[in-house]
């Protein structure tokens, strides 16, 4: 049986200021196991974000680190000399050895960053304004790395986004029904199926190629305690290249319901379209200039797709006997695929008004 990674050893590989006081976990992610770590030092501790990464999703996690390097070394630079520039990006803390990330004993990976104060995630969004904020800060993370120079990123997780590829696997699970589970989920593999048609429109449409946060959740955005205002991109692990509506289809996904994406009363999972006119507004005007008229058109629809993508992936895992994502209860995958699959439902029920929208914008 492998060893439990030991965050206490860890964090005294990594050149933190002051004496390590206290180490507990944080957040609330699905795949690496993240820690807030608090230092001594004169006046006020001084806190830091720890993470484990977890080598079953990312394969090589040197390849990972490389890509954040990269990037926060960018968006760093745009951000130097601007007001509170220090908040607007991450800030990676070197390990002792000099690498900006720490391989343990039994090759476990672990990375450090200071902590971005007065600033906090929410699992969802509370007012149309909160969305605005959050769909500027990602349109403007697109743009900051579209002069990021080459070479190309590392893909760390190929096909990360190509759904065609991910409803294959969806078929491959249904057949090994490893986990004994296909019969307890026949409504949402009808489902699926029913849908196999809108799964190549995104990469049939020969979208150009961007650098894309890829995971833009709701929560992936710091908001400022006082203000309001998103003050920083958070989670790059999948920072890579994909298609710029990968970002904004995810943010449709996590942004525009009331509900928790692992919401057992599907009553309360809607598309609430203020919601989205918000993302849309706030997205166009950070990466607005820089979009072809296929990304604008395909906006809405990316939202759907998206919105699809992720739900077959956690039919997937359940199918797979819950591999992937980090599950708390007995059918906890099927439970996020179903708050998925009902949110798709509610995005066709309004397509057009979205489109609408999108148009009339311009």
């Amino acid at each position: 049986m492998s060893q439990r990674p030991d965050a206490h050893a860890a964090a005294r590989e990594f050149q933190f200021s002051g004496e390590v006081l206290g180490l507990k976990p944080h957040g609330t992610g699905h795949i690496n196991d993240t820690f807030l770590v608090t230092c001594r030092a004169p006046g006020e501790p001084i806190r830091y974000i720890l993470q484990h990464i977890n080598r079953r999703v990312f394969h090589d996690p040197v390849a990972v680190m490389q890509n954040i390097e990269r990037v926060t070394t960018h968006l760093a630079a745009q951000a130097a000399g601007q007001p509170d520039g220090e908040r607007r990006s991450l800030h990676l803390v070197p390990a002792r050895d000099g690498r900006n990330w720490h391989a343990d004993r039994n090759g476990e990976m672990w990375r450090a960053y200071r902590a971005i104060e007065n600033a906090r995630t929410y699992e969802t969004a509370t007012s149309a304004g909160q969305a605005f904020q959050a769909a500027r800060a990602f349109g403007h993370f697109q743009r900051q790395l579209s002069s990021l120079p080459p070479p190309r990123l590392n893909e760390t997780i190929p096909d990360f986004h190509s759904t065609p590829k991910r409803f294959a696997l969806l078929e491959q699970a249904v057949a090994a029904d490893v986990a004994g589970r296909a019969a307890l989920a026949a409504p949402e593999i009808e489902f699926a199926r029913l849908r196999q048609s809108i799964t190549g429109i995104l990469l049939d449409a020969h979208l150009p190629e961007r650098i894309t946060h890829n995971d833009t959740k709701f929560n992936n955005v710091l908001l400022d305690d006082k203000t309001g205002e998103a003050v920083c991109v958070i989670d790059l692990d999948t920072v890579m290249p994909g298609l710029a509506l990968y970002d904004f289809g995810d943010m449709v996904r996590t942004t525009t319901s009331p509900a928790n994406e692992d919401e057992r009363d599907l009553k309360l999972v809607t598309m609430q379209f203020p919601m989205f006119e918000a993302l849309v507004r706030g997205y166009l005007e950070t990466a607005g200039a820089f979009l072809t008229p296929a990304e604008r058109r395909l906006l809405a629809f990316s939202g759907k797709l998206i919105t699809f993508e992720i739900g077959i992936r956690f039919l997937t895992d359940y199918l797979s006997g819950d591999t992937y994502f980090k599950v708390h209860r007995d059918g906890h995958n099927l439970d996020r695929c179903r708050t998925q699959f009902k949110l798709v439902e509610s995005i066709e029920r309004q397509e057009e008004k979205m489109n609408r929208l999108v148009e009339s914008i311009g």
